[in-house]
């Protein structure tokens, strides 16, 4: 019923003017949100340390090359440490034609520590695992598929990252990623589908960054998003805390193209910056 009713406000609302809106302009304002990172695990070493996320490119579906450089180049102005991709660089990976142009200007990404991602389920679908894998790494990019590594400074303290599949077409194994995750280390997760949290929060996970829902890509006032893909239903957009005692933070990112309709409609594309801060409180 809500959705039968929201397709009709859709149709209403998207004439002429509207239509062009959602179609043309809303999909080019990119916003660039500011969240700080703090917990008593952050090692002082990485007070400062920045990190840029970026999500559902969707290269393909009503997304150029053209506007996917413009991204990078905007991403290098914000002067990242640490760069998170999460999930869903491809619309359709085996019918992509232009792989080569994206390796190229994915390469053009600066991070002074590294870049990470993860799977998304377009990444997996079209049969493009491996084609989004060979991208990645040939981009210098590390994928992280149920496993963890630790990220140094060069005095030897370290934070722990994870990242986990896809929840919608591939395997995510957090009893995997978690195996060598030091107890007492500041644990960051990466999940392209945001309703793992409900599961990470039980492995002592304090942070989660996640894509997948584009914030509903397309919302109605008094009726909200249209379409909230499976495992965003809990989580759509924003910041949350989840659990009373020690809490998880989780963000999910709108992330910067569209799939299935060409629109956006109050859900902009989306950067996101995080800046990490030692705390006295976690």
């Amino acid at each position: 019923m809500k959705r039968t009713f929201g397709t009709f406000l859709t149709v209403l609302g998207l004439g002429s003017g509207g239509y062009f809106y959602a179609n043309r302009v809303e999909p080019s304002l990119l916003e660039i949100n500011k969240l700080e990172i703090k917990h008593s695990l952050i090692p002082t070493s990485f007070n400062g340390i920045k990190i840029v996320q970026f999500s559902d490119t969707h290269l393909g579906f009503h997304y150029n090359v053209n506007q996917f450089k413009k991204l990078v180049e905007r991403i290098n102005q914000l002067e990242p440490d640490l760069i998170f991709f999460t999930g869903d660089l491809l619309d359709e990976p085996n019918k992509y034609d232009e792989i080569n142009k994206v390796a190229l200007i994915l390469q053009q990404l600066n991070a002074t520590i590294g870049k990470y991602c993860i799977y998304g389920n377009h990444d997996h679908g079209g049969y493009g695992s491996e084609i989004y894998r060979n991208l990645m790494e040939l981009s210098n990019f590390t994928v992280l598929l149920n496993e963890s590594l630790l990220i140094k400074q060069t005095d030897g303290s370290s934070i722990s990252l994870l990242g986990i599949d896809d929840r919608m077409l591939g395997r995510p194994d957090l009893k995997t990623a978690m195996k060598q995750v030091p107890e007492d280390s500041f644990k960051l997760l990466l999940s392209h589908a945001p309703d793992v949290a409900d599961e990470a929060l039980s492995y002592g996970i304090h942070w989660q960054l996640s894509g997948h829902s584009h914030g509903g890509q397309v919302k109605i006032p008094f009726v909200g998003a249209l379409v909230i893909p499976p495992f965003a239903q809990n989580y759509p957009e924003g910041l949350y805390s989840i659990g009373e005692n020690n809490p998880l933070s989780l963000y999910v990112n709108r992330g910067i193209g569209t799939t299935r309709l060409p629109f956006r409609f109050m859900a902009k594309p989306e950067l996101t910056v995080f800046t990490l801060i030692t705390s006295g409180k976690d």
